[in-house]
């Protein structure tokens, strides 16, 4: 127990000075290692600022280059400025002295043409009074006053430059019309030869064959029952005489006329004919003639080779297969319009395709012109514009006739090709009364005309001869007179191809041996 109580003595004195000691000793390191920690920033703080002196020494000298460079540039750029502004100055200054001596010169020529003008209206005066005084001597020996004089002279310059202008007028018209003649034959000849067509005169008749003289009494009907249904549901007139196995349908259109035909037919062959069997019959043929219009105008379309035609104009197209002008097919007719056309086309070096389609459209208002009020130009005219047709056919259309002026070398084509068409022998017919009042007027028209004797329409037409009085047309007049002669027909009358004007002047004597 002793013992254990003196080692707890022991323990409880031992450590505090234990404590003591190696707290001093703590501290003391401790101290060391502030001290040094001191020093070691001290050294630290004098580094940063000598390299911070260093740096500032450095950028200040930086700044003072940069500074001086800066300066000898702008010095070095002050100079270049004042040696420019001193080039320009020294420009400016000679121009000023060029210019004032060209201000100088100037003066001076004004002064002289001031004195050169005044010498001019002295001479000019001068020149005034001797030409005054020559008239009076001109007027003292020829007896004549300077208006006589002027009125002989122009009397005679007329006289000369109308004998001149004739001449030249006749040359100029000689050779043009020898090319012209020269080329428009081979253009013309080869477009025809290359383009046959047959046309067969149409009427306004058709004829129906009968298997025998019976089937007249079964069409006819109990008190005309049956040819009164027929004649009211298609608008045709039926003629049935004493012809043989025949009935004839007489109307004004062609196309009531073929529904006619069709539904009679059929009418025959079935037999059975009686008002609703008629009827029934008729609708038929009318869808048959529909379908049979849209087929011609697109086969004509193929033909010509002409695609992209609204559906509506195709259509139209077909109606003209049962159209008729003068006795030729409408449709036939703008086929070799179109064809004729775009062989013009092809010889003169223009839109062969253009040009046939404006060939086929020409016509097309004839396909409706007896519905809507017009000529068949107006409403074509109106038909191209309302189905998108391009400018181009719309004016050829519209100057086929020349009711307009042509625009294009294509609607000057189309012309030619349709008088082409119409004007060769056999296309058309006219009427005794519509010749003669054509021969009639083109004489009537040359009788007008003053120093013209007599005239006479020869060969159909196609040529007027024109006897004057010599005493009053001379040989000059004659060529103005032709050409008036030949624009005043062109303004008054219509007819297809051309007509010759041939004026002639002759004197003759006659005397008698006694």
């Amino acid at each position: 127990m002793l013992v254990i109580i003196a080692i707890i003595a022991t323990l409880v004195i031992v450590a505090p000075i234990t404590w003591f000691i190696s707290g001093k000793v703590i501290q003391k390191a401790n101290d060391a290692k502030i001290g040094n920690a001191n020093e070691r920033a001290r050294e630290i703080i004098d580094e940063a600022l000598k390299t911070a002196e260093t740096t500032k020494k450095e950028a200040l000298l930086e700044i003072k280059e940069e500074s001086l460079k800066n300066k000898n540039e702008l010095e070095k750029e002050t100079k270049e400025r004042r040696a420019e502004v001193q080039k320009y100055e020294r420009r400016v200054l000679s121009k000023e002295e060029s210019l004032d001596k060209k201000i100088e010169a100037v003066e001076k020529r004004d002064l002289s043409i001031t004195k050169k003008e005044e010498e001019l209206g002295k001479m000019k005066q001068k020149v005034d009074e001797l030409e005054q005084k020559r008239q009076q001597e001109l007027e003292r020996i020829s007896g004549l006053t300077s208006e006589q004089a002027k009125e002989y002279l122009l009397k005679t310059v007329e006289d000369d430059v109308k004998h001149e202008t004739a001449v030249m007028i006749k040359a100029y018209e000689s050779r043009a019309k020898e090319e012209a003649d020269k080329k428009a034959k081979d253009y013309v000849v080869t477009a025809i030869q290359r383009c046959a067509a047959d046309h067969v005169a149409e009427t306004t008749i058709s004829v129906v064959q009968l298997p025998n003289d019976e089937m007249k009494g079964r069409i006819i009907g109990r008190e005309g029952r049956n040819i009164r249904t027929l004649e009211t549901l298609t608008g045709v007139e039926l003629i049935i005489d004493d012809t043989p196995e025949a009935v004839v349908l007489s109307g004004f259109d062609p196309i009531r006329r073929e529904i006619a035909r069709i539904a009679l037919e059929k009418l025959i062959v079935d037999g059975r004919i009686h008002p609703a069997r008629i009827e029934e019959m008729v609708e038929k043929a009318q869808k048959e003639v529909e379908v049979l219009i849209k087929e011609e105008g697109e086969a004509a379309t193929l033909e010509v080779g002409v695609h992209g035609i609204h559906p509506e104009l195709v259509r139209l197209l077909g109606r003209m297969r049962f159209r008729t002008s003068y006795g030729q097919n409408a449709l036939k007719h703008s086929i070799e319009v179109a064809q004729l056309s775009g062989l013009l086309a092809g010889e003169i070096g223009c839109d062969i395709k253009l040009a046939k389609r404006a060939g086929l459209l020409h016509d097309i208002g004839k396909s409706i012109d007896h519905e809507i009020e017009g000529s068949h130009v107006q409403i074509g005219v109106d038909l191209c514009r309302k189905y998108k047709e391009s400018p181009t056919v719309i004016n050829a259309v519209a100057s086929h006739h020349g009711d307009v002026e042509p625009e294009s070398l294509i609607a000057c084509i189309v012309q030619a090709a349709d008088t082409i068409s119409a004007a060769r022998p056999g296309a058309r017919r006219e009427t005794l009364e519509t010749y003669t009042n054509r021969l009639k007027q083109l004489e009537d028209i040359t009788n007008s005309f003053k120093g013209v004797e007599k005239s006479f329409a020869i060969q159909a037409g196609r040529e007027i001869r024109v006897m004057v009085i010599p005493e009053v047309v001379s040989d000059s007049d004659m060529v103005l007179m032709a050409r008036d002669i030949s624009k005043q027909i062109e303004s008054q009358m219509e007819y297809p191809g051309q007509i010759k004007v041939s004026v002639i002047r002759e004197s003759r004597v006659v005397d008698y041996a006694k």
